[in-house]
């Protein structure tokens, strides 16, 4: 402490003033206080900083009252901080002081207080956060009520609740919208607030149920969709149904309600329905959506495939198969084989299933585009090479139609297969790909008269086929840099296979796959 308080004396640079300022408060026992408090009026910014920071690391019950004794001299900005670093203080509580300074004074004093009342956890000062939370000034009601919304202390429960039948108007407004946010069991009473004469009422006890309404009272927030009293309700009512069905526990028995309300609504709702279902997934919605995409009702078969077609699970797959087999409407059979292909290229799946899905989407798909698809995003991954995929492109090179894209594919999974050249190469042989004698010539990179010799690099990367793989799926990452920012650039290869002489050049970024010198 004396040496700390000689620094302090001496004639050294501000900043070894302001560090044994710090280890003088800090080497102190019983009369620390006086000499925080003294930084804390100090004119000198450093000083009150170092002050402020130095109360943190204390953190004690008599620090926490020596910032509460300050807020009443400092001017606003400083109060701020003050009541911030109270905050941190483990002896922080929702004190007379903090009270009164949330209730009153400057805005951001005010902002400052009420974070620090969160903080307490005292369920003793929720009274209080209530009252700003309907305050004129906006940035304060909001503060308040994001500091009610997180409040720690689960006591505060029952105070909120408590509030609800009495309150009125802009009020009751802000405590429904606490209540969702917190989630608090409040039932009763925002079924009441949903005939008030007030659409703002209304939907802010719409938006409190889809947050807590349970399963047994969930037929109230459908028959606010399927029957509204108030046509303006019925956005908000759908926005609060779903997020309450998807949050429900038991997906089936919340299926079954939406489901029966389907069989007594017009179209449009019936719709409106199908899409929460979606949202929800499960196996009672997945039937749901079945039976629909197969309806009479093209516009049910529209708005099942395009739920479908973004489905969140492996689950829609024997669903979007049947339907892309099955479909009434030609475009919605489509849809479905394209949803489906996107199962498979989207999720993660042991490999023999992602296997089997891609043998069924090949099989099911009407269409050279979606084969092409299957080819293209699924098989062609590297990162779904195996031996299974490389026969796969075997079976697909037999169509002359998907000939040229299977060719390509192949030669990628065969050089990405480990520890199986041998079966790659008898496959590739069936498909007339039997190994070559590779040697570049030169390579160039770039456009115009800007031009990057690449050769070595491609040397590095040829094997025994004529597809070459680089390092990166970017030709400026493998090439080192970009030759001519900015421009659509060519790579341009001088080469050799088996000893007869061809030349090639490849748009930025594309396979490298060589033609056979002579052919075609």
């Amino acid at each position: 402490m004396e040496i700390y308080d000689e620094v302090r004396k001496a004639d050294v640079p501000k900043q070894r003033i302001v560090e044994a300022t710090r280890g003088a408060i800090l080497a102190r026992k019983s009369d620390r206080i006086p000499l925080l408090v003294e930084q804390l009026r100090s004119k000198d910014k450093r000083m009150f900083q170092i002050g402020v920071r130095t109360a943190r690391e204390l953190g004690e019950g008599e620090v926490a009252e020596a910032l509460v004794a300050e807020l009443t001299r400092a001017t606003p900005d400083r109060g701020a901080v003050l009541l911030a670093a109270l905050a941190d203080c483990s002896g922080s509580t929702a004190s007379p002081a903090v009270v009164k300074a949330a209730k009153s004074g400057p805005k951001q004093v005010r902002i400052a207080a009420i974070g620090v009342l969160q903080r307490s956890g005292d369920a003793s000062c929720a009274p209080t956060l209530l009252e700003i939370a309907t305050d004129e000034n906006a940035e304060l009601a909001q503060a308040a009520r994001t500091a009610l919304a997180e409040f720690p202390n689960k006591e505060v429960d029952a105070t909120i609740a408590a509030q609800l039948p009495k309150a009125k108007g802009e009020t009751l407004v802000a405590l429904m919208g606490i209540v969702g946010q917190r989630q608090i069991a409040a039932t009763p009473a925002l079924i009441n607030a949903l005939d008030d004469s007030d659409a703002t009422v209304r939907h802010a006890a719409l938006t409190a149920l889809g947050e807590t309404v349970e399963l047994k009272d969930l037929d109230v927030l459908i028959s606010r969709v399927t029957s509204p009293k108030h046509a303006e309700d019925t956005p908000t009512a759908i926005k609060a149904l779903r997020a309450a069905c998807v949050r429900m526990p038991d997906s089936d028995a919340c299926a079954a309600k939406l489901i029966a309300a389907m069989s007594r609504v017009p179209t449009e709702m019936k719709c409106t329905i199908l899409d929460i279902l979606g949202a929800m997934g499960g196996p009672k919605a997945l039937e749901a959506m079945a039976a629909a995409g197969k309806d009479p009702n093209p516009e049910l078969q529209d708005a099942a495939t395009q739920v479908l077609g973004g489905w969140m699970s492996v689950d829609a797959g024997p669903v979007l198969l049947d339907l892309a087999k099955n479909a009434p409407v030609e475009k919605y059979r489509i849809r479905a084989i394209r949803g489906y292909i996107r199962l498979v290229r989207q999720f993660n799946m042991p490999a023999e299933q992602r296997v089997q899905m891609c043998t069924k989407a090949l099989e099911t798909a009407q269409r050279i585009t979606e084969k092409k698809l299957v080819l293209q995003e699924v098989i062609g991954l590297g990162r779904y090479a195996s031996p299974d995929m490389l026969r796969l492109a075997l079976e697909a090179w037999k169509n002359p139609a998907l000939k040229d894209d299977a060719t390509k594919i192949a030669m990628v999974i065969a050089q990405r297969i480990e520890g199986n050249s041998t079966e790659a190469r008898k496959l590739l042989a069936q498909m007339g790909q039997d190994p070559v004698k590779v040697e570049i010539i030169k390579a160039e990179y770039g456009a115009d008269t800007k031009q990057k010799d690449v050769t070595e690099t491609l040397r590095r990367n040829v094997r025994d086929l004529r597809l070459i793989t680089l390092p990166s799926t970017k030709y400026n990452t493998s090439f080192g840099g970009d030759p001519v920012p900015g421009t659509a650039k060519q790579l341009k290869i001088q080469y050799r296979i088996d000893g007869k002489s061809g030349e090639a050049s490849f748009p930025e970024d594309a396979v490298i796959f060589l033609p056979m010198p002579g052919a075609g």
